[in-house]
């Protein structure tokens, strides 16, 4: 997985500043949206409005430095004032940022005419949607940041459904690793999970994903710190966080799984780890939908669009 890291280092920092520059602010408070102001911890330091795309950026004691949010709202939000919406939270991959899916994978695309609202937040470089037992940079903590001041920001600013019928997450890579640790570790919170490439299981080949979230997490985000602890693990946090360690909270839950079936120092563990995660699910009779195809490591389109429409089907309807 080394190479991942290098490769889509050197893509950042080529191109990440001046994405990072072409947002034009344009002041806080009102927007299509509505009112939309501070609460649950965050304080808005900077936001543009970019027609269904609102970008957000944040101040939080959670996190060191100001993480950013793209929230897509769906087509007629502005005008359908009485109509509230499902919500699918979509999780990126190391190395990336909350642009990904609108710079990269096209999500304005996939949800046109669809009625959804899409949250991208910052997960950080290797942030692993987690609180790391250790960090020598500031405060990265992902995990609460998201569950416990974005979630209910976006539901206090929004016109959402609040409740388990109406969200989704799901993510690609480290992202689909962080959606599955969400789903299993806060029940309520999701009736859809979806990984694209996740990882699904922390504790085989030697413990190949833990020592993975480590060593990343030490080299790209706390200055030497670690998501589970190092050289021992922090053995609970790593059952609370390991899905095939929490077979039953995945139950009465949509669950789509994808992995590419070429040999990849990313996608050849992600596949071991899938395919031992759905075994296991058809030992304790838990449905779920799962697609093995050509390629490596990558968003397929497809299987996103047809991820979207399960979020869709499965939610409660706007």
């Amino acid at each position: 997985m080394t190479k991942e890291v290098s490769r889509r280092t050197m893509l950042k920092a080529a191109g990440g500043a001046a994405a990072l520059t072409s947002l034009t602010s344009i002041g806080l408070g009102a927007s299509p949206a509505g009112a939309v102001g501070n609460g649950f911890g965050l304080t808005i330091t900077d936001y543009g409005d970019f027609g269904r795309m609102q970008y957000y950026r944040f101040a939080t004691s959670n996190i060191a430095w100001q993480p950013g949010v793209n929230v897509l709202l769906p087509d007629g939000y502005a005008t359908e004032t009485w109509r509230r919406y499902p919500v699918m939270y979509l999780l990126h991959g190391g190395v990336q940022d909350f642009r990904k899916f609108d710079m990269e994978d096209d999500i304005r695309g996939l949800t046109a005419g669809r009625k959804l609202i899409v949250v991208m937040p910052d997960g950080g470089p290797a942030g692993w949607y987690s609180n790391p037992v250790t960090s020598f940079a500031g405060a990265h903590n992902w995990e609460a940041f998201h569950m416990n001041q974005l979630i209910p920001w976006i539901d206090a600013n929004f016109r959402t459904y609040a409740e388990y019928d109406g969200r989704a997450v799901s993510g690609f890579s480290m992202g689909g690793f962080g959606a599955l640790k969400y789903t299993a570790k806060y029940y309520g919170h999701f009736a859809s999970v979806s990984a694209h490439s996740g990882p699904a299981s922390l504790r085989r080949d030697a413990g190949l994903v833990v020592h993975w979230a480590n060593t990343s997490s030490a080299f790209a985000e706390l200055n030497g710190g670690t998501v589970y602890g190092a050289p021992f693990w922090d053995q609970g946090r790593v059952t609370a966080d390991n899905p095939v360690e929490r077979l039953e909270s995945y139950r009465n839950k949509r669950i789509f799984l994808v992995c590419g079936l070429d040999e990849d120092v990313n996608e050849t563990p992600v596949r071991n780890g899938q395919r031992e995660f759905r075994g296991l699910l058809n030992q304790r009779g838990i449905p779920h939908e799962w697609y093995e195809l050509p390629g490596a490591h990558f968003v397929r389109r497809d299987m996103l669009q047809r991820d979207i429409d399960g979020v869709i089907a499965r939610l409660k309807k706007a």
